[in-house]
Parts: structure tokens; C-alpha cells; sequence
């Protein structure tokens, strides 16, 4: 296979096991470990995978967040049950931000249906997933793309969103830690936080996996949305405590 062919083949295989050493992709896909420190460095470079000590990780820490397509094969069912849920809020005729999370990317395989639609994002997989909708308008927000993300944020995505308005935001973050939200990117919670503030409603999908997770950056405390959708692995003490701060949720099935 070509360079290109061999390094989303790499890709694909670290993945799907989250990290690897450079001695055993080498062994794996029969090169030598100099080219795959090449091919890592150049995944690396494009802030898709993270180079540690002898190999390399798409697994999160508390101040990085993981590749898109790493994190998409996540609580897999979890995400397609709330995203199902979180459709359901949405009729013919709204305005609605969908963000670059995963989760609420997943609501675009629900939509089909509830046209017409407007449809404004910063997420070319939103984009490219509401193309084929038809009756739905797209609004796609502009700036730098991240291809971490797959995802458009910076200066001028925040400049876009400020001119908008939107009867629902549809959002996720990677971490909650008692009744605050929060993410890794500093980039990312500006963007998330330009969008809260031009919508009538804010609609948190949030899988139950995410509770207890740390993250740099304080993104919102949980009362500031109007619903806050998970999974029903949520413990009970997270539920009480949710309760008890007077947070809306919705448990779904997954």
C-alpha cells in the first residue's frame, strides 16, 4: 500500500485499541519502526493521535481530548439512544444548533423526517450528514477547522454565531464533575459557550460514562440547561444529587 493507504490503515488500528507501541505496529504491519515514528509524527502533527513514551494513545487525559472517530465508537449505544431521545424535541419548522460533540451529532440519522429544518452547526460531519435530508436548510459555521474534531471553532465561528438565533442547542462535553460541565479545549468551550448564549433552550446529551471525569476547562454549571438528557447507567447518588440542584433530566434506555 501506498504512504497514505499504510497511515489510515495505522490509523484505524489504534483506533480501535486506543494505543499502541512503535514495536508492535512495526511487527504488525511489517516496516520499520523509523517509518512508523514518521507516520506518527505526521498523525500527530495533524493533532489526530498523541506520540508518548515508545508508541502512541488516542485515549483522553484531563487536558486532551481524543480524536472524533476514536471517541464515536465510544458508549456507542448509549449515544444513539439519547441522540433518539433528544430528537424527539425537535419539530417541523424549528431553528436548532447541533455542536461538534459525537453524541449530538448522532441526532442526524433521526432527522430525517422533521423538515422543514434548520440546521445550523460547526461540525462538517453534521454538514456532510444533513446533506442528504432533504427540506432541511444548513447553516454551517465557519473558522478554523480542527480535524481532531472534524469541527470548525476560533474567531470567526464566534463571530458567525453571534449574528444567529436558534430555538434549541443540542450539545455534549467530555467530563461533568458533580453539577458542572467541562472539556479539555479551551477552543471548544468558547465555541460551546457562543452558542449557548443565541438559543431560546439548551439541551445537554451527556452518556453516563462522562459523570466523575475530570477536565481542565469549566464549560457550565448543569442548571444552565433546560434539559440534561443520559443513559440509565446513571448511579442513583448522581441522580439524587441532580434532583437536589433542581436539574431536569431525562434517563433513556440504552
Amino acid at each position: 500500500m501506498d504512504t497514505s493507504e499504510r497511515r489510515q490503515t495505522l490509523l484505524n488500528h489504534i483506533i480501535q485499541v486506543g494505543s499502541a507501541q512503535i514495536d508492535e505496529l512495526a511487527s504488525l504491519f511489517k516496516v520499520s519502526k523509523m517509518t512508523v515514528y514518521r507516520d506518527l509524527s505526521v498523525l500527530a502533527e495533524q493533532g489526530i493521535v498523541r506520540k508518548v513514551h515508545g508508541g502512541v494513545t488516542v485515549h483522553p487525559t484531563n487536558q486532551v481530548e481524543s480524536n472524533m472517530l476514536y471517541r464515536s465508537h465510544i458508549a456507542a449505544d448509549a449515544k444513539r439512544a439519547l441522540a433518539r431521545a433528544a430528537s424527539a424535541q425537535v419539530e417541523p419548522g424549528d431553528a436548532i444548533i447541533i455542536d461538534d460533540s459525537t453524541t449530538a451529532s448522532s441526532m442526524v440519522a433521526f432527522l430525517a423526517h422533521t423538515v422543514p429544518l434548520t440546521v445550523i452547526t460547526n461540525s462538517l460531519t453534521v454538514i456532510n450528514g444533513m446533506k442528504a435530508h432533504y427540506g432541511a436548510k444548513i447553516i454551517a459555521l465557519g473558522g478554523d477547522y480542527n480535524a481532531r474534531f472534524d469541527a470548525f471553532y476560533g474567531l470567526v465561528c464566534e463571530q458567525a454565531i453571534a449574528t444567529l438565533h436558534a430555538n434549541t442547542l443540542f450539545m455534549s462535553t467530555s467530563a461533568v464533575v458533580g453539577t458542572v460541565a467541562y472539556h479539555q479545549e479551551q477552543d471548544v468551550v468558547k465555541t460551546k459557550r457562543a452558542l449557548m448564549s443565541v438559543v431560546d433552550r439548551r439541551v445537554l446529551l451527556v452518556d453516563s460514562s462522562k459523570f466523575g471525569i475530570t477536565a481542565l476547562n469549566k464549560l457550565a454549571p448543569l442548571t444552565a440547561f433546560d434539559l440534561v438528557i443520559t443513559d440509565d447507567r446513571i448511579l442513583p447518588e448522581t441522580v439524587a444529587l441532580f434532583e437536589q440542584a433542581k436539574i431536569r433530566l431525562q434517563v433513556v434506555h440504552a
